[in-house]
């Protein structure tokens, strides 16, 4: 395979630097539980249903905590306490406060050994849902191996999950290993979570749980007709995301769209927020055994690609080294990259070969998502299909795992059925026909790739010191990555974060960092 000659001093001093980085980011957000975090605890109870007037039951507990002072505490333990009161599921509580007949937050307490005991006890069959759930994933992918690397992506996405399994059975039968379904316009800013299957989406299919079920179905169906498992993936960002990576996991999905960052800088969702709820959906995905995609992608979609490679980078190394302080494998992090370098620059071929390569090399074992171009489709579909030709050779000549099939369209019209057959055909042909390219050929020393990438690196070092210096949040309110600046104190959100009181514990938290790390569950109550 391609090899590009990098200093390892370098790239072993942005990795010191970027998990000291996060690390204080971690730290310093620790005493923080969000609104949405607590709504996930309460699904992992068992609390998944709606008011008559289609209101999640979690959102009804969790607001009823709220509004009584409560909410410092988590809900676990205010949610136990009521069961061993009552004598009621956590799904009885949650209708009765719907209903208005009880207040949890004063009933007589049961005794802290109890309490813990049930909290633990109401999010053990989720906990063991979700373990089963990938142990499936494991069986059916030895049962139907995918052989071919690297995998097609495609997105099939028409607001009606109906349609959507149709065209993602489709898609799979012309040759697509990845479906992904995007969410409706602005789901991401919703502080719920839509119940129940949907068929009215805007640019994309709301992301709830039976939607999950009926895209799992279908798809496990048709892999079992091809002889092949095909992927499924949803978004896992904006202000629900611990809650759809709950529900990402207990259906099987495979792949999360989930990012540090992106919810601070494309949907001015609050920091503090953001960074405690992607920790926390990130623990519940590497639990599931689920592959998350970052969003350098998107920053390439609003800076210029050849100036932006440094802070593309830096976000990789520091989304990285996030995701591994949240459990996640190597191979479940597939770090996000673009092919969006400007066609018109001279030996904009050779540039973007010397990035991907880079990104490639420094996350050996990191299933990288690699994203078509987009920005320079003006709607001449001869050109666009001529730069998704690029786009292909490239990724299979770098070695790129997850490959987002480009379609000849973009910029014109929603993909019709045949624009993704041929676009699915064409990066099957260069993924045949390149197979073996990279590994009977050499990077030249000193050449232009090599100097190109050399010259990236060196420049995310610089970056990445001034990140470490100034600290993450006070780079983000200065616009350093994307251009975009946000302010620590504001963003959409921030009223629903909180810090823990010392009575403040989680079941789940518990449950997946002892799982997570291979030690026993500890069953020791919480402290007085």
């Amino acid at each position: 395979m391609l090899r590009l000659s990098l200093d390892a001093k370098t790239v072993e001093r942005c990795h010191e630097i970027s998990e000291n980085i996060t690390s204080r980011v971690i730290d310093e957000l620790s005493s923080l539980s969000t609104v949405a975090i607590e709504r996930t605890v309460a699904r992992f109870a068992g609390i998944e249903g709606v008011t008559a007037d289609g209101v999640p039951l979690a959102n009804v507990l969790v607001s009823h905590l709220v509004e009584k002072g409560k909410i410092h505490d988590g809900v676990a333990i205010h949610l136990a306490n009521a069961c061993l009161a009552l004598g009621k599921t956590p799904a009885g509580i949650s209708e009765m406060i719907s209903r208005g007949e009880i207040d949890i937050s004063n009933l007589e307490w049961q005794g802290t050994e109890e309490v813990t005991r049930k909290a633990r006890e109401i999010c053990k069959d989720s906990l063991d849902k979700i373990r089963a759930r990938r142990a499936e994933r494991e069986v059916l992918l030895e049962q139907l191996p995918v052989t071919q690397t690297p995998w097609l992506y495609v997105i099939c996405a028409t607001g009606n999950i109906h349609e959507d399994a149709v065209q993602g059975r489709l898609a799979a039968s012309q040759g697509a290993d990845v479906i992904a379904v995007i969410r409706s316009t602005g789901q991401s800013l919703l502080d719920y979570v839509p119940h129940g299957i949907t068929t009215e989406g805007f640019g994309g299919t709301y992301a709830t749980q039976a939607n999950f079920k009926l895209m799992r179905d279908a798809l496990d169906e048709e892999s079992h007709k091809l002889g092949r498992y095909v992927r499924l993936v949803n978004y896992c960002s904006g202000l629900c995301m611990p809650e759809i990576a709950y529900m990402g996991a207990v259906e099987r999905l495979d792949m999360m769209l989930n990012d540090a960052m992106y919810g601070i800088l494309f949907r001015d969702i609050n920091m503090e927020r953001t960074f405690v709820d992607q920790n926390f959906s990130r623990m519940i995905n590497a639990y599931a055994g689920i592959i998350i995609n970052t969003g350098e992608d998107n920053y390439l979609t609003t800076v210029d690609a050849f100036d932006a490679g440094p802070s593309v980078l830096a976000s990789q190394f520091m989304n990285y080294h996030f995701a591994k302080k949240a459990g996640l494998r190597d191979e479940q992090i597939g770090l996000g990259h673009a092919f969006e370098i400007d066609p018109s620059i001279e030996d904009s071929l050779s540039y973007e070969l010397a990035m991907a390569l880079l990104v490639r090399q420094l996350f050996p074992d990191c299933p990288i998502k690699y994203m078509p171009p987009t920005v320079h489709k003006k709607g001449d579909i001869f050109t666009s299909h001529v730069l998704d030709s690029n786009f292909n050779l490239v990724s299979v000549l770098t070695g790129q795992t997850i490959h987002l099939v480009g379609m000849l369209t973009e910029a014109i019209h929603t993909p019709l059925i045949q624009d993704r057959y041929l676009s699915i055909r064409a990066a099957a042909y260069m993924r045949q026909a390149a197979k073996h390219l990279g590994h009977n050929l050499e990077v030249k020393r000193g050449g232009l790739l090599e100097a190109r990438a050399t010259s990236i690196l060196d420049d995310t070092l610089k970056l990445l010191e001034r990140v470490n210096e100034q600290g993450l949040f006070a780079a983000i309110t200065e616009g350093v990555f994307a251009g975009v600046k946000r302010l620590r104190t504001g963003g959409k959100g921030r009223e629903g974060v909180f810090k823990k009181s010392r009575w403040y514990f989680s079941p789940v938290e518990e449950a997946l960092r002892a799982g997570l790390s291979g030690e026993s569950l500890g069953e020791g109550p919480i402290q007085d």
